[in-house]
C-alpha cells in the first residue's frame, strides 16, 4: 500500500533530523556513499524539461543525492525522450537503478502520490497555473522566474501556499550565492551608511552579442501558419495563452520569452533577478514600490512585441529611490562609478558608500568592504549554498525556503507596474497595503489576463 502524500512529508521530515542521530545499520539500507536509501530521497518530478528545466535536472541528478528524479514531462516527445535518456545514464554511472515515466499530460504526473516536489521550468505563462494544480494536488514546488503574466495569479498562488501550508521556491537562484547575501547585508546593516538609493538591471531584448543574434531571428513580420510537427502537443504549449497560429518561432525559448501573450519579456524574465536583490537589501520583501514612471521601447510589426529597452525610476514608502533599467541604458550611468559593472547587476547608494554586486563578483566604493566581517549583532540574512539544495531540504523540514512565495510575488510586482508605466505611458501608483493600483482602473485591469479553458487559477 502507498504511503498517503501526509504520511510520506511526515515520514521525510522524521527521517532529516534521525539523520544526526548515530546508529550501526547495514550499508544497504544506507545507500551507497552519502546517497540515503531510496525511502529517504526526496522524489522529484520536473515539468519543462529543455534548456532551463533541462539544465535544472541535471544539477538534482548530478550534485543532490538526497534526492531523485522519478518523473519528467513536456509537451516535446522528443525533450521526454531526452530527458529520460539523460537519467538513466547518469543513474547508471553512480549504480542506481531508475524507473522514472514521462508524460506527455503534467496532471497524469501530478497525480502520482510517490511525488513529494515538483520543478516547474516552461514557458512563463504556464508558470503559475502548473503551480497552482500542483500544489493542489499536494505538491511542493520549485518554479522558475519570473512568477506570471497575470498580477492576480500571483495573489492566488499566494493564498493556496499559505493555506496549504505548501513549500514554493521561486527560482531567483542569486539569493543562493555568497557575494548577492553579502551585499545585502552591507546595505541591511548600514555599512554604506543609509541607504538612499538602488540600480537595477539586466539585458533586454535590444542587447548586444549573444543577445542581438537572438533578437535579429525573431525582427520579422509573422510568417504564414504551418502546421505544428508530430513533435509537439501545440495546444498544451499554448495552454491559457491566446490560441494563435502555429509558427516555429513562437515554441522557441525566444518567442516564449519575447511573445507578450506568453511573457512580459525580459523586463521581468530577467529582471527579476536583479529586482529581488533589490528588494532583499532595502529590506522590502513584503512590499513594492508605491511609484513607478519612465519610458521604454516595444517593437511593431514583428511577433517579439515585449517591452525591448526600458528607464524606470520607481520610489519606495521608505524613501528609497531605484532606477531600473535595461543594460544598455544603465552602462552608461553605472559605469560612471562603476567601471566594472557589466549587463547585470544591483547596487545599493548609501550616505557613506555603495555596493554592486553582479554574477561571480561583487564591487565596492571603498574595498575595506571587502574584508568586512559582520557583528554577531548584525542582521544576518537566511544562508543557502544551493537554491535546488534549499528546496529540497525544507520540503523535509517544511521550513520555508529562502526565496519564498511572499518575495516572489513583491518583486514581480515591480516588473507588472513597470511594464505598465510604459505601455499605458503614464505614472503608476501602488498602495502596498491593499495591493491595488491608485486612481487608475484602465491601468489596474491592464495588469491581470483571462485564462483559455479549460485552465483555471
Amino acid at each position: 500500500m502507498k504511503k498517503s502524500k501526509i504520511g510520506r512529508r511526515q515520514f521525510l521530515k522524521q527521517t532529516a533530523f534521525a539523520a544526526a542521530i548515530p546508529t550501526i545499520i547495514s550499508s544497504t539500507a544506507l545507500g551507497k556513499g552519502d546517497t540515503p536509501p531510496p525511502s529517504e530521497r526526496v522524489n522529484l518530478g520536473y515539468i519543462g524539461v529543455g534548456g532551463r528545466g533541462g539544465g535544472l535536472m541535471r544539477g538534482t541528478l548530478n550534485g543532490h543525492n538526497e534526492a531523485q528524479v522519478v518523473a519528467v514531462s513536456d509537451c516535446f516527445e522528443s525533450k521526454r525522450k531526452k530527458a529520460l535518456d539523460k537519467i538513466k545514464e547518469i543513474y547508471t554511472k553512480k549504480g542506481r537503478a531508475s524507473d522514472a515515466r514521462a508524460y506527455a499530460d503534467f496532471r497524469e504526473m501530478l497525480a502520482r502520490e510517490d511525488i513529494d516536489g515538483v520543478v516547474v521550468a516552461t514557458p512563463d505563462h504556464w508558470h503559475v497555473p502548473i503551480s497552482y494544480y500542483a500544489i493542489q494536488a499536494g505538491k511542493d514546488v520549485y518554479v522558475e522566474k519570473p512568477l506570471g503574466v497575470s498580477v492576480d495569479y500571483g495573489f492566488k498562488l499566494r493564498k493556496l501556499v499559505q493555506d496549504k501550508k505548501a513549500v514554493l521556491q521561486y527560482g531567483t537562484q542569486q539569493r543562493s550565492s555568497y557575494y548577492f547575501r553579502f551585499a545585502c547585508e552591507l546595505a541591511r546593516n548600514g555599512y554604506i551608511g543609509e541607504l538612499e538609493s538602488i540600480d537595477a538591471w539586466c539585458p533586454g531584448l535590444m542587447s548586444s552579442g549573444f543577445y542581438a543574434g537572438a533578437f535579429a531571428d525573431g525582427n520579422e513580420k509573422i510568417k504564414p501558419a504551418t502546421q505544428p510537427p508530430k513533435d509537439i502537443n501545440y495546444d498544451r504549449w499554448i495552454g491559457p495563452a491566446p490560441m494563435k497560429p502555429y509558427t516555429d518561432i513562437r515554441v522557441t525559448n525566444w518567442g516564449a520569452w519575447h511573445i507578450y501573450d506568453y511573457a512580459l519579456g525580459f523586463i521581468a524574465g530577467w529582471g527579476a533577478h536583479p529586482l529581488d536583490i533589490a528588494q532583499w537589501g532595502n529590506d522590502t520583501d513584503e512590499t513594492a514600490p508605491v511609484h513607478y514612471e519612465g519610458t521604454g521601447t516595444i517593437p511593431k510589426g514583428i511577433l517579439y512585441d515585449t517591452v525591448a529597452k526600458w528607464d524606470i525610476r520607481c520610489k519606495y514608502a521608505n524613501g528609497v529611490k531605484m532606477r531600473f533599467m535595461d543594460d544598455l541604458t544603465a552602462m552608461p550611468v553605472v559605469k560612471k562609478y562603476n567601471p566594472k559593472a557589466r549587463d547585470h547587476g544591483t547596487t545599493f547608494h548609501g550616505t557613506e558608500g555603495w555596493v554592486s554586486v553582479r554574477r561571480g563578483t561583487i564591487n565596492f566604493s571603498d574595498e575595506k568592504l571587502r574584508r568586512l566581517k559582520l557583528k554577531s549583532t548584525d542582521t544576518h540574512l537566511y544562508e543557502s549554498k544551493s537554491h535546488l539544495g534549499n528546496f529540497i531540504d525544507c520540503i523535509k523540514t517544511r521550513k520555508k525556503p529562502v526565496s519564498p512565495i511572499e518575495t516572489a510575488v513583491q518583486s514581480d510586482l515591480i516588473s507588472h507596474l513597470s511594464n505598465a508605466a510604459i505601455r499605458l505611458n503614464r505614472p503608476v501608483k501602488w498602495d502596498p497595503k491593499t495591493e491595488q493600483v491608485i486612481g487608475d482602473s484602465e491601468l489596474a485591469k491592464s495588469l491581470n489576463r483571462k485564462l483559455r479553458a479549460p485552465w483555471k487559477v
